[in-house]
């Protein structure tokens, strides 16, 4: 038997070699793909888990318009919901209100008059609704910066959301989808805790 493998052409045994390491690799090689697939999954899971809102999320913005629009996550919602309706300017004068009150001293009298010409002023890129005397205060408060002085206006504006575009996002298809999406992901991950949880038990007990 020795005698005659002895005899076999030197490739012929290379080749065999060969053939029986690559068999070997792929009979292993599955394992790893497995468990890197895996990795992959559970790395894909968990951004697409920070990527959208929670269950809990969703179900606060329902109860109220302020949790929406002081959450990062809320606003970024909303603020799709209103450009579906051309409206983007509201929430864009609100942030751009709120960045402006943290200013420091020697910056807001520059950021005062981009927001007043970007917003409020007659005719302006992003013109949100205000009434000509709420204007024409804000105007005057321009001249001489101050961390409130945009309060009014943007307490208008805040008021018209709240009663008006808010009321239509709480109706509309993307809450309502959102909803759905989020109250599945969430039945989801508990059977997948709850699982867990009864693995983990069971190896205790074993």
């Amino acid at each position: 038997m020795c005698r005659g493998l002895a005899t076999l052409p030197a490739t012929c045994l290379k080749s065999a070699k060969d053939i029986k390491h690559k068999i070997s690799f792929l009979l292993q090689k599955p394992e790893h793909h497995t468990s890197h697939q895996s990795q992959i999954k559970e790395k894909n899971d968990a951004a697409a888990a920070k990527s959208g809102p929670t269950a809990a999320e969703v179900k606060k913005w329902k109860e109220s318009f302020n949790h929406v629009i002081t959450s990062e996550m809320g606003r970024t919602v909303f603020g799709n919901f209103l450009k579906s309706e051309y409206s983007k300017e509201n929430l864009d004068f609100w942030v751009a209100c709120e960045v402006y009150k943290k200013s420091a001293p020697s910056k807001m009298a520059n950021r005062s008059k981009q927001i007043y010409q970007q917003h409020v002023e007659a005719d302006a890129a992003n013109e949100v609704n205000l009434d000509a005397a709420t204007r024409e205060e804000t105007k005057k408060n321009v001249e001489n910066p101050c961390p409130c002085c945009f309060d009014e206006a943007q307490q208008m504006i805040y008021t018209l959301m709240e009663k008006d575009s808010y009321r239509r996002f709480l109706n509309s298809k993307l809450i309502q989808d959102l909803t759905r999406t989020t109250a599945a992901q969430e039945k989801k991950e508990r059977k997948i805790s709850d699982s867990a949880k009864n693995g983990q038990a069971l190896m205790g007990g074993a």
